[in-house]
């Protein structure tokens, strides 16, 4: 996000607890640096600005915040190469017919020491982005 949609949707946020006592607003980062739930500051008209009440928190700490279960996150993500392989089997021929990145997957996968090589995969592919998130040790 450039910093000028960062102003404008701080602006939002800022107004949005102005008008609604019972509120708090969240900058989901689906894919953030580290897991976090922090105090969002930005600069707006040349102002670093913050409120305790708008927060900058990677997508871990939301489902935990969401859902109450502090690996809601990494559960999720456990039972994805089920969902998506039952997907990838449902449209067979119907999609990518050889795909590289796979097999590439499935390569890194198969350094690792896990039961299932899908599962493997899996977790090659969530390692590269949510490494420090909650339930993903590295």
């Amino acid at each position: 996000m450039n910093s000028a949609s960062a102003g404008k949707t701080f602006i939002k946020m800022q107004n949005q607890i102005l008008n609604d006592d019972d509120c708090a607003c969240f900058l989901v980062e689906a894919i953030a640096k580290r897991s976090q739930n922090i105090k969002w500051e930005t600069t707006v008209d040349g102002k670093k600005v913050g409120h305790k009440l708008i927060r900058r928190v990677s997508i871990d700490q939301f489902y935990a915040l969401v859902t109450g279960q502090e690996d809601a996150f990494y559960q999720m993500c456990m039972v994805l190469p089920e969902v998506i392989q039952k997907s990838v089997d449902e449209l067979s021929g119907t999609i990518v017919p050889h795909d590289t990145v796979i097999e590439e997957l499935r390569a890194i996968a198969d350094k690792q020491k896990i039961g299932s090589r899908d599962l493997a995969t899996a977790m090659a592919v969530y390692m590269l982005g949510f490494g420090s998130y909650k339930g993903f040790a590295k």
